[in-house]
């Protein structure tokens, strides 16, 4: 794929941010795991585990007052990721690998899925809306695209390895219109995004669907 059609066709990217977080991602980034593990010097058996094994319930690193949230990991039960995939690639890999790796979801239907699941639909969120353009112009080099939700195995785990992360120059497309063979899902970056906020365009305060107000950039 094409640097210009990806953004052609997905012109806006989204992600999904713990409530009150808005500042901190603007003055800091949008930093995978592995960043926020460095930025707070985590280091031996206590990061191994956080980068390599499975995360029930979100987690603060750093002092209580001025820490990162880190995302739980609900939908990726070792199990089931187990059961997920097929090149070899063991649950903890694909931890490890997710950890180290900055997430947006291509299309707002996605992002809508995944704010009206269950473990999140009664929770309130700053979602931020990211030109994808601008985004490219920086980061192409550094970003992979994924035709799924990695980070989810219900209600089946759907098969997957590490050749469904792609750069963008080998995501597949048709030859007629430049057009992704498989839609693209998953918009993800190596380690983080510290100038995040030159790219984000909107925030919004949402619980499921509903916007409950826009924060000031």
């Amino acid at each position: 794929m094409e640097v210009k059609d990806l953004t052609e066709r997905y012109p806006q990217l989204y992600h999904m941010a713990e409530k009150d977080t808005w500042q901190s991602i603007k003055a800091h980034g949008l930093l995978s795991t592995a960043a926020v593990l460095d930025r707070y010097g985590v280091k031996g058996k206590q990061r191994l585990g956080i980068e390599e094994g499975h995360r029930p319930e979100k987690m603060l690193v750093g002092p209580p007052d001025t820490g990162i949230v880190l995302r739980d990991q609900k939908p990726m039960l070792p199990s089931r990721l187990a059961d997920a995939l097929i090149d070899g690639t063991t649950p903890a890999q694909w931890y490890k690998f997710l950890n180290g790796r900055v997430f947006m979801w291509a299309q707002e239907t996605r992002l809508f899925g995944l704010l009206g699941a269950r473990h999140y639909r009664d929770l309130e969120h700053d979602v931020l809306t990211i030109d994808s353009k601008a985004l490219m112009s920086a980061y192409s080099e550094k970003v992979w695209l994924c035709r799924m939700n990695s980070g989810n195995t219900w209600p089946v785990p759907h098969l997957r390895g590490m050749n469904d992360f792609l750069r963008i120059k080998d995501y597949p497309t048709k030859k007629s219109s430049g057009a992704p063979l498989k839609e693209v899902v998953e918009v993800v970056v190596d380690y983080s995004i510290p100038d995040i906020a030159q790219y984000v365009t909107a925030v919004r305060r949402m619980k499921g669907k509903e916007v409950l107000g826009n924060l000031p950039l």
